[in-house]
Order: structure tokens, then C-alpha cells, then sequence
């Protein structure tokens, strides 16, 4: 019987860099590089060789210096070593939304009771470069809707691998819980989608309230995982 690991990985394995973008805007695609396909082999064998449920938290998309170097969402390449056990040849560059997940993580009871009860993953599957920085589906019109077909098409694998569930996690309060929240009702994929603040956000400018949106989150998740079980 497969696992839920190697049906991510599978998943991941399909994905190809021929999206067809506006001009001046360029994809992430981290999946070419041998050392990428590696750890990520590494760490989904780790923590999700199993079939059992998890609920899941939908991102925004990969961004170059977490998820479009190691792969793994909301994962860097210092967290990947130093947390998750797994050593890598990466730059060891440190990503805010890494730090802040990673605390929550470890809240949480540390990545192998974590890991054993959530998915992270994101929205859109690939990253995006617009002049060389970091940008997000829903920064221009016609990049989101170039890239619609490719969201419904990754939002739906998600539960084909993990099965179905009540609800859901957007990792955005913003744009991205708008977006998830209006697709969610067109396709009908999960009963509720609760949004979380961004990480990100709460680095840059809620930095000092940091422990207490840590809190926030965990409690939201653990509700969220008592609601998927009932």
C-alpha cells in the first residue's frame, strides 16, 4: 500500500516549470535540483509515511528563500537541519515565515508530533519572480488567472492524497483567505476555510505581539484537527 509520502511526492514529481506566464513574470521551480528532490524524499519519508489524517494549512505560494530552495513548505534550509534533522548543502539563509512556523511547531510538541497531525503546503504550488523579487498569484490579474487552472488542480490533489475534511487553513487573512475562500465555495473542497495571519506579517510588523499570534496559532489549529476527527 502506498503512503501519504510517496503520493506527495508523486504529486510533486508531476509538476513541470511550462506554465504559461504574462510577460515578466518567471516561475520558482526548485524541483530540478538534485539536492532539493533529495531532502524532500528525506523529509516527507520522515514524517509522512503513514496513512493517517492531517489538516491541512494552504500558503500562498513557494517564496526563493524557503519552499523555492528546500521544497518543503515554509521550511528553510536552517530549520530543515537544525529542527527536522535533515542536513542539507544549502545556503544557510534564514527565512522570517520559517522562523515564526517553526515555533509554532515547536508549541506544538516539535516537528514529529506536528507533522503527524498537519499538512503544510500552499495555495499555488510554484513561486513567481517578477523583476527578480519575490511576488504572489494574486500581485497581478493576469498572472492569477494564468494560474487558476494550476491552483484547482493542486488544491484537489491535496485531497485526493489526504482524503476529505471539514476544514481547512489559510495561511493569509488577507488576499489569500479571499481568494481560498471564494474558490472554496465555487468547488465546494472543504465546508470551512479559517484564516491564520501570515507569518510573514506578524515578523514584520507584529514582531512584539510574536508569542502571543504563536498562541493564536496553535489553538486554531488544534481546534481545527478536533473538528476534522469528529
Amino acid at each position: 500500500m502506498d503512503t501519504l509520502a510517496d503520493r506527495i511526492l508523486d504529486w510533486h514529481r508531476q509538476l513541470q516549470p511550462d506554465w504559461e506566464l504574462p510577460e515578466g513574470w518567471s516561475l520558482l521551480y526548485p524541483f530540478s535540483e538534485p539536492e532539493t528532490r533529495r531532502v524532500m524524499e528525506a523529509f516527507y519519508r520522515k514524517y509522512y509515511s503513514d496513512n493517517e489524517p492531517r489538516t491541512l494549512l494552504f500558503g500562498i505560494n513557494p517564496g526563493r528563500f524557503g519552499a523555492g530552495v528546500t521544497g518543503i513548505a515554509f521550511t528553510d534550509p536552517i530549520r530543515l537541519e537544525e529542527v527536522c534533522g535533515i542536513p542539507n548543502a544549502f545556503e544557510k539563509k534564514p527565512e522570517l515565515s520559517s522562523v515564526f512556523v517553526y515555533e509554532v511547531i515547536d508549541r506544538m510538541g516539535g516537528p514529529a508530533v506536528f507533522y503527524g497531525k498537519y499538512f503544510i503546503t500552499s495555495l499555488c504550488p510554484l513561486g513567481f519572480l517578477h523583476n527578480g523579487v519575490n511576488a504572489n498569484y494574486y500581485d497581478d490579474r493576469a498572472l492569477l488567472e494564468a494560474v487558476r487552472p494550476h491552483i484547482e488542480r493542486h488544491v484537489s490533489m491535496q485531497i485526493r492524497i489526504f482524503g476529505p475534511s471539514r476544514v481547512a487553513l489559510s495561511v493569509g487573512q488577507g488576499q489569500n483567505f479571499k481568494f481560498f475562500q471564494k474558490e472554496n465555495r465555487r468547488h465546494g473542497w472543504f465546508e470551512e476555510v479559517w484564516p491564520l495571519p501570515h507569518p510573514r506579517w506578524v515578523m514584520q510588523y507584529r514582531r512584539k505581539q510574536k508569542d502571543a499570534f504563536v498562541q493564536q496559532y496553535a489553538e486554531h489549529l488544534t481546534e481545527a484537527r478536533k473538528t476534522n476527527l469528529q
